[in-house]
């Protein structure tokens, strides 16, 4: 579809409001699934870079590059047309229809230009309700001088000869690599038209400003094709059908939340996009109006789709500015998402720190739960580092209070099971968060009929957590990501309440029977653990080999015996413990033995400690050799390791006083001077005794 940019101009210089109306739907019909509007052109620059072409851009190829370079100009000047024009008092109809038309403009890098600057953010904020000023206080619209400079722009850029490979060539990839920053005009006069007016006097930066502001470009990720919003599963659908389908709220003018939602939805694509944006967030004081915003949105002055995409736009801020999420937790956030996160919950009180649990319960809504995921990673973004600080008493009240209702999170189900499992797999994430202290609310909610039970103690939520982390490990998909975070929960509240250490041990380290497979083979949750355990990913295998590790109640002889002292050797020597001592925290778990099956102790001495199992009895090497012979052959394997470690194939390696692996020619120095150190001090001792003497 080609763009007639011209002809919206004409029409809304003629105050042709419904040509302008019928010319966007034309082009949000058009682009509404469009993640890549010049993919096509970034291949063909990729192949060129890394091919050698024989031959000349044929005539075809020529007029199609020029088309596309025509295209985003269209683009840009679109972009900056529309955010002049909601400015001037559109109805609603036609504002919603533009703003959409500039969501679907905003994921594109290169066409952010007029979208960063403070007026273009100023006025999304207001339509989108985080500010409360007077469009009358923005720039009104200028006369017809403004169109006309666009116009004349277009008609240059229609007879511009086309960019030579030379100046494509290098420019270009700098441009596509930090996100088309300094691409915001091919021509100066449309900037410099709109630098007077566009943001009430100041100016949008300009094309070297928004190459600075934009310049991370390195730091932005490829732009993907986004997650469908499962709340808008049909296609969109413009006019009269799908207004009679917006959410109504009390006290709200009807349009005025499609309005509200296509603003955030722009302001969301603009800050993850741009650095620039994220900054003037902050400069503007943005923030301040999005947490008001959400503070009075749990009392339910917004619908749940508007409120899904605050929530959205401010997960975004927190997690690209970490100045804006300590703002956040310092200004009482915790306090205000856990408000939201009960209201979105319907959460009803037993105790204190109790919730009432219904199994009658019907799940939780599409819409309420995407909310809660929303929550729950504002939340996380805002207290990741809450569990390596000691809380205040009043601080430890609020994160048992928020505690209690993420163990609702945990047992309540929602409509599919996929969003069952995000919205787990994000409760693990805040919980692993949490100061550990807070983590006995877990385990204290008086036990109900049917329930998983530990000695006094409610083990539901724990069960929860192992059957999650089986799911997980059953999956195989992204495992680093979708697994350390129940890993690292699991082993810290083990560590932390003995309950529950017992109860996971049981699940998932049962007392050995049968020694006959390697402990990795098979398909039970320890195989499967004890296989992670030599994963290539460090992260990974340390966090799996921690959770046995503490299990086995971080006793070196007890883990070698579950997992095999090949698979062991890793965390071992990370630790030091590769001489067989354990550390000494180990003093705090309780006493109780390890008690071996009778199955385990009729097969003991036969089991290989290398690989955990029993071993096919293997015959003598050595038998019939005498000892000559022997001799012999022990010094032809001295001379072909000495061969080896001289020519660096391998290094020899020893175990010293602190469990550490060290070369062995270091571990002989060090024994070397130990013997002349203990030497030197006996000698003295003698030289005292014998001074003694009368």
């Amino acid at each position: 579809m080609d763009l007639d940019l011209e002809g919206i101009i004409q029409c809304i210089k003629q105050g042709d409001e419904n040509g302008v109306q019928i010319q966007l739907q034309e082009f949000n019909k058009e682009y509404a699934q469009c993640f890549f509007f010049d993919s096509e052109e970034r291949d063909r620059r990729k192949f060129r870079k890394n091919k050698v072409r024989d031959y000349d851009d044929s005539d075809s190829d020529c007029d199609q590059y020029q088309q596309e370079d025509r295209g985003l100009v269209l683009r840009q000047n679109l972009a900056l047309v529309l955010v002049r024009f909601v400015r001037t008092g559109v109805k609603c109809p036609l504002l919603k229809v533009s703003l959409r038309t500039l969501r679907i403009l905003s994921r594109d890098k290169k066409v952010l230009g007029p979208l960063v600057t403070d007026g273009a953010l100023l006025t999304l904020a207001r339509l989108a309700g985080l500010t409360a000023g007077d469009p009358s206080d923005e720039p009104a619209d200028p006369d017809s001088d403004f169109y006309d400079h666009v116009i004349a722009s277009l008609a240059e850029a229609k007879v511009l000869p086309r960019r030579s490979e030379e100046d494509e060539g290098e420019g270009a990839a700098e441009a596509d690599d930090d996100g088309g920053g300094g691409e915001c005009f091919v021509e100066d006069d449309v900037s410099n038209a709109d630098s007077g007016d566009l943001d009430g006097g100041g100016g949008w930066p300009g094309a070297r400003a928004v190459d600075d502001a934009q310049g991370g470009g390195a730091r932005h990720k490829a732009l993907e094709r986004g997650r469908r919003d499962r709340r808008e599963s049909k296609p969109e659908r413009e006019g009269e059908e799908q207004e009679q389908e917006e959410e109504e709220v009390e006290g709200v003018p009807p349009g005025e939340e499609a309005q509200r939602k296509e603003a955030l939805k722009v302001l969301c694509n603009v800050v993850y996009n741009s650095t620039w944006a994220q900054e003037r967030f902050s400069g503007l004081r943005l923030m301040c109006g999005l947490r008001e915003r959400l503070s009075s949105g749990a009392g339910g002055s917004s619908s749940s789709s508007v409120q899904f995409y605050e929530l959205r736009l401010m997960f975004l801020v927190t997690a690209l500015r970490r100045e804006l999420s300590t703002q956040l937790q310092q200004e009482g956030g915790v306090s205000i998402f856990t408000a939201a996160l009960e209201s979105c919950l319907g959460v009803q009180w037993k105790d204190q720190y109790e919730c009432v649990l219904d199994p009658a319960a019907p799940p939780i809504s599409l819409e309420a739960s995407q909310r809660v995921i929303e929550i729950l990673k504002i939340l996380f973004n805002i207290t990741y580092s809450s569990h390596r600080q000691e809380p205040s008493e009043d601080d430890a009240a609020l994160y048992r209070h928020l505690v209690a209702m993420l163990r609702v999170c945990l047992m309540r189900k929602c409509l599919l099971l996929d969003d069952t499992d995000e919205l787990q797999g994000h409760t693990v994430n805040l919980l692993s968060a949490m100061p550990l202290q807070c983590l006995d609310v877990l385990l204290t909610a008086r036990e109900e009929p049917d329930s998983a039970q530990g000695p006094g103690v409610n083990m539901e939520c724990v069960h929860t957590l192992v059957l999650f982390m089986e799911r997980r490990l059953e999956s195989g998909d992204k495992m680093k990501e979708k697994l350390t975070p129940v890993f690292n929960l699991l082993t810290e509240s083990c560590r932390a309440h003995r309950e529950t250490r017992h109860y996971i041990r049981k699940h998932i380290l049962p007392p050995l029977r049968d020694a006959s497979h390697r402990p990795e083979e098979g398909s039970t949750v320890k195989s499967r653990l004890v296989r992670l355990m030599t994963h290539l990913d460090t992260d990974l295998k340390h966090s799996a080999a921690d959770l046995i590790f503490v299990l086995c109640k971080e006793n070196v002889s007890r883990f070698v015996k579950y997992t095999g002292y090949g698979n062991a050797a890793g965390l071992l020597a990370t630790r030091g413990l590769l001489g067989g001592r354990g550390p000494g925290g180990a003093s705090g778990y309780s006493s109780d033995s390890d008690s071996d099956t009778e199955e385990y102790r009729q097969v003991k001495d036969r089991i290989n400690p290398v690989t955990g199992r029993v071993e096919a009895q293997q015959p003598d090497p050595m038998e019939g050799m005498t000892e000559e012979e022997k001799e012999e052959e022990a010094k032809r394997l001295i001379m072909l390791f000495n061969k080896l470690s001289r020519d660096d194939i391998i290094q020899p390696m020893g175990v010293d006083s602190e469990g550490k692996l060290v070369p062995m020619l270091g571990l002989r120095d060090n024994s070397l001077t130990e013997e002349v150190k203990s030497d030197s001090e006996n000698d003295g001792e003698a030289e005292e005794r014998q001074k003694s003497k009368p």
